[in-house]
């Protein structure tokens, strides 16, 4: 018997201890974690912020990523293609509506999907400037497939996500794997609109990253200090019997 609750109690306490270990391990990996998120933080703004640059070149495209080239921020020049627009489900700071979004053909003759903005529910985006332009913006990459709820549908034209692939597979065109956000400043507005036409607003793009490590990591040492606690009365209340 006493044997039996000598294994016990070494139980009680190994499962204590793997448990305070794990606790604290996963506490350090939310510091390291938000370490990460906030370098990354920084970089984006830093990218944001800076002066723009050419937008990648084809033989580039292959070692875009995420971490290093999401929201640069950078130029293209070349010429819209007409009668391409994509109107990808969006909803803004304006209501809902569409983020339209235009092949470009780049100096190079490379293809790259620029959105050109938003447009509310019921009008038509204007037409692009017609001839040579040069756009400026942040590069984003495609966003396969559509959004959480709804899958794009290109047999029906129903976008829910800017996925630059398969609208350049609908369109018979091989397009870059990133589109390009345009800044509001870049914009020619100054076009006359026809009826129930609406130039698409540019620059709302949202920059906003999930940090909440830190509350994690506090909730994982405070597991931890629990674990610690316990053992201590349990401790005490064993003196206590004895």
């Amino acid at each position: 018997m006493f044997k039996r609750q000598t294994l016990k109690k070494w139980g009680f306490a190994i499962v204590g201890l793997i448990a305070f270990i794990g606790f604290i391990a996963l506490g350090n990996w939310q510091l390291e974690r938000r370490t990460w998120k906030l370098d990354l933080i920084q970089r984006v703004e830093e990218r944001v912020h800076a002066q723009a640059e050419a937008a990648p070149s084809p033989e580039s495209w292959a070692n875009i990523t995420k971490a290093h080239d999401e929201y640069r921020k950078v130029f293209l020049t070349g010429s819209y293609v007409p009668n391409q627009d994509a109107l990808v489900v969006a909803a803004t700071e304006h209501g809902s509506g569409y983020w339209v979004l235009t092949p470009f053909k780049t100096q190079d003759n490379s293809v790259v999907y620029i959105n050109r903005g938003f447009i509310t529910q019921g009008v038509k985006a204007s037409s692009p400037p017609a001839g040579q332009q040069q756009v400026i913006g942040l590069l984003r990459l495609s966003e396969p497939k559509g959004s959480v709820l709804r899958d794009n549908d290109p047999s029906s034209n129903r976008w829910y996500s800017r996925d630059t692939q398969a609208l350049a597979t609908k369109h018979n065109i091989v397009a870059a794997p990133f589109f390009i956000d345009i800044e509001k400043s870049a914009l020619d507005n100054s076009r006359p609109l026809g009826e129930n036409q609406q130039h698409p607003i540019g620059g709302l793009t949202i920059i906003n990253f999930h940090n909440s490590h830190l509350v994690y990591a506090i909730t994982w040492y405070g597991l931890a200090a629990m674990v610690v606690v316990a053992g201590l009365i349990v401790i005490r209340e064993e003196r206590g019997k004895s």
